[in-house]
C-alpha cells in the first residue's frame, strides 16, 4: 500500500503532523534518520515522501542525520519518487550562504554577509563589512545558534579569541550587518506546496529565539531591547502583507524545488525589507493559529494526502 513517508530526527516536531494525518485517516510512515542504511541494490517503496530534516539536529546528538538524509533523497529521486523539500530543499536549510545566493538569484534582498572559515579570516570579514553594528550567526544553524550582536571589530576579536566561542558545525561563521527592526518585530511567511497559507507576527522584543514550536527552547536570548516587560503575544497571525513580495517567495519557491517552507523577514527603520532566513522544515505556533483559526499542519496533512491520491 502507498504511503506518506516523514523524513525527519525530531519526534517533537513532527508528531504535530503526524496526529493531522490520523486525523485525516491517511497512511503514513515515519523515517527517522539518526541513524540507518541506505541500500542502494533496493528500490524505494511506492508512496509520496515529505523531508522535514532540520539544520539543527546535531544539537540532539544527530549529528550525521542531514548526511545521511542526503544519501537517501538521492535514492529517492534516482528512482523518481515524489519527494517534496528533496536535494534542493536540504542544501538550503543546511546552509545559510546558499539561502542568500537562491534568493538574490531570485531578486529577494537580504543582509550583507560575509563567511569564512579561521579565526583571521572573521576577524578580516568583519572589517571588510565596514558597518557597525553587526551579528555573527552560524552558516549551518536553526535555534539562532551563533548569533551575537557586536558593536566593534575589536569586541568581536575579544570574543573569537576566548574560550566563549562558538564554531559552526560546518566550520563557516557568517558576519552579516544587523538591522535593526523599529518596532522590534519581524514577519514570518509560511508556504504549503509552494503557496502562501498565512504571515505570523513574531515580537522580538525579548530575543531572537523565533521557532515557533510550543516545544522549542534555548537558553540566551538575542540581542534583547530593554527590560520592560510587554504583555502581548509573541507569535500573531497578521492580515497585512507585502503581496508582491509574497509573489517573490512563490517564484523563489518553485525556482528552488521547496515545497514547504517558513520565511523570515525583517525592516529597517526606512521600512526596507530584508530576507534572512528560510526554514524547510518550518514548524507553527499552537496559540497563534487557534486565535486565527487556521492550521498548518492540517493544510501541510491535507496537502500530502492529495499528492498520495494523484500519485
Amino acid at each position: 500500500m502507498k504511503k506518506i513517508y516523514i523524513i525527519h530526527e525530531n519526534n517533537e516536531w513532527t508528531d504535530h503532523l503526524t496526529k493531522r494525518l490520523d486525523q485525516l485517516q491517511l497512511p503514513y510512515e515515519s523515517w527517522h534518520l539518526d541513524q540507518g542504511i541506505i541500500d542502494l541494490t533496493t528500490q524505494p517503496p511506492e508512496g509520496v515522501f515529505y523531508n522535514r530534516m532540520s539544520a539543527s539536529s546535531h544539537t540532539r546528538n544527530h549529528r550525521f542525520a542531514p548526511e545521511l538524509t542526503g544519501g537517501v533523497l538521492s535514492w529517492l529521486e534516482l528512482h523518481g519518487r515524489k519527494v517534496f523539500n528533496g536535494s534542493k530543499a536540504l542544501s538550503l536549510e543546511l546552509s545559510k550562504i546558499n539561502q542568500y545566493t537562491a534568493l538574490t538569484k531570485n531578486g529577494i534582498r537580504t543582509p550583507k554577509t560575509i563567511g569564512a572559515v579561521g579565526t583571521d579570516q572573521i576577524i578580516q570579514a568583519a572589517e571588510r563589512l565596514g558597518t557597525v553594528p553587526f551579528i555573527t550567526k552560524h552558516n549551518r544553524a536553526g535555534k539562532g545558534l551563533g548569533v551575537q550582536l557586536f558593536q566593534s571589530v575589536d569586541s568581536l576579536k575579544a570574543y573569537i579569541l576566548s574560550e566563549e566561542f562558538e564554531e559552526s558545525i560546518d566550520g563557516i561563521t557568517l558576519i552579516q550587518e544587523y538591522i535593526q527592526s523599529e518596532d522590534s518585530f519581524i514577519t514570518r511567511a509560511e508556504f504549503v506546496g509552494g503557496k502562501f497559507i498565512y504571515a505570523v507576527k513574531v515580537d522580538t522584543s525579548n530575543g531572537f529565539e523565533l521557532c515557533p514550536a510550543d516545544s522549542c527552547q534555548i537558553g540566551d536570548a538575542f540581542c534583547p531591547v530593554g527590560e520592560e516587560a510587554i504583555e502581548k503575544p509573541k507569535f500573531e497571525i497578521i492580515d497585512s502583507v507585502d503581496k508582491s513580495l509574497i509573489a517573490k517567495y512563490e517564484l523563489f519557491l518553485a525556482d528552488q524545488q521547496i515545497d514547504v517552507a517558513g520565511i523570515e523577514i525583517i525592516a529597517n527603520a526606512n521600512g526596507e525589507a530584508f530576507t534572512y532566513d528560510v526554514n524547510t522544515n518550518t514548524n507553527y505556533n499552537a496559540d497563534a493559529e487557534a486565535k486565527a483559526d487556521i492550521y498548518g499542519m492540517m493544510k501541510l496533512a491535507q496537502f500530502l494526502g492529495q499528492e498520495l491520491n494523484e500519485s
